[in-house]
């Protein structure tokens, strides 16, 4: 058996992946985001940029999702492109890609292309409908695929079209993180047995994963498979969010009794504290809640709230976050580069981590990436000039 690789930690790197090399393959929406956390935790990460970049996207001094990693740009399409992709894979530890199915194999850097130069190579495969069934060749976004899991369907008042969240639940948690869980998983086994593997990220297999606990208590007869029926869909007059005399909204999640009973104290209405027990009261107990709410403003609330277990906070907006005591007392938030965002988490004891690099510009690391990775000389001329995207229809996002 092939000894394991044991990464070098380069000086200066920090993080628990330090010396861990993966290539990402360009994309939006899911690929990014895992590669950006591989990268805040140390990996040394190469994106792979197109010529005229994708076919979404922001301006990339800005795509924070972009910050910790290197980039180099790769035509795929030109004749030397898929050569320079397998390069770097035959140098990596992990390969991330996000294109529709069979559609790396015809550009040349499928798996079978990339474990012929590096069979310890964990090749990652970011989509939102998988690699096999009947809709995994068709594109699609976030909100289409958390829409079959049943997870859409969930959020929302029950008289009103379900609440999209973003493209928190299915992109970044029913994704991306299932991605770096298979990867962090398939890169242990590459050291303990030498070889490398596919791992095959659906956001809907992720994002249906997320729904287990509700499935078992569906099973169990504790939940009702409809919207504002359930403890905790917002139907629950202690367990939602109300709106305050200044047109902002305070979240309460007082669920156990005691937390419950110093809700209402605070609240100033114990008396109505028994209908807790009686949901054929709650819409009484609802609306006795919301009325009181209604004559404080948000941060008058959030003050008489402070300090206490009645589990109930102010619903703040993406500015305001930051500035709460408690965020920047952990440095939830951090600022580089004139940029507020997300500190990387969590948090490691002995190999923290940071943002050590602002986003990165398309091809502007080739000549470090070549001489850091010992890439062929090939490699060590001028980026490729921008060109509009070869095929954009090819690249699915998801």
């Amino acid at each position: 058996m092939p000894e394991a690789k044991t990464p070098t930690r380069t000086p200066g790197t920090e993080g628990p992946l330090a010396g861990v090399r993966v290539v990402e393959l360009a994309g939006i929406g899911p690929g990014p985001f895992a590669a950006m956390l591989l990268a805040d935790l140390g990996a040394d990460v190469v994106r792979v940029d197109r010529p005229g970049g994708p076919g979404l996207g922001i301006d990339p001094a800005h795509d924070v999702t972009n910050r910790n990693k290197r980039s180099v740009v790769v035509d795929l399409k030109a004749p030397d492109g898929p050569a320079r992709v397998l390069d770097l894979a035959e140098r990596a530890d992990v390969l991330i890609e996000g294109y529709r199915p069979g559609v790396a194999e015809r550009l040349g850097v499928g798996p079978r292309d990339c474990h012929a130069r590096n069979p310890r190579l964990v090749y990652g495969r970011m989509t939102g409908w998988g690699q096999e069934g009947p809709l995994a060749r068709r594109a699609g976004h976030d909100i289409g695929y958390i829409a079959l899991t049943g997870t859409l369907g969930m959020t929302g008042a029950p008289d009103v079209p379900p609440a999209a969240p973003a493209n928190l639940l299915g992109d970044y948690a029913g994704g991306s993180l299932y991605l770096v869980v298979g990867i962090l998983a398939a890169l242990h086994h590459a050291r303990e047995d030498g070889t490398g593997q596919v791992v095959d990220a659906a956001i809907v297999d992720g994002t249906a994963h997320l729904s287990a606990m509700i499935h078992g208590m569906l099973a169990a007869g504790a939940w009702q498979d409809r919207r504002g029926a359930n403890l905790l869909d917002g139907s629950c007059p202690f367990y939602g969010t109300y709106e305050t005399a200044d047109g902002r909204y305070m979240a309460v999640g007082a669920l156990e009794p005691q937390f419950y009973a110093e809700f209402m104290r605070l609240l100033g209405i114990p008396d109505l504290a028994p209908a807790r027990d009686d949901p054929a009261r709650w819409p009484e107990l609802r609306a006795a809640v919301a009325a009181r709410f209604k004559s404080r403003t948000r941060d008058e609330w959030t003050a008489v709230f402070a300090d206490s277990d009645a589990c109930t906070a102010p619903v703040l907006s993406l500015r305001e976050a930051p500035h709460h005591p408690h965020l920047a007392a952990r440095s939830t938030f951090t600022e580089h580069d004139g940029i507020t965002q997300p500190a990387p988490a969590p948090r490691f004891s002995a190999t923290p981590t940071t943002v050590r690099t602002g986003p990165a510009l398309p091809g502007a690391d080739t000549e470090a990436v070549v001489r850091d990775w010992g890439l062929p000389r090939a490699w060590g001329g001028p980026a490729p000039a921008s060109l509009p995207n070869p095929n954009p229809a090819v690249h699915n996002p998801q």
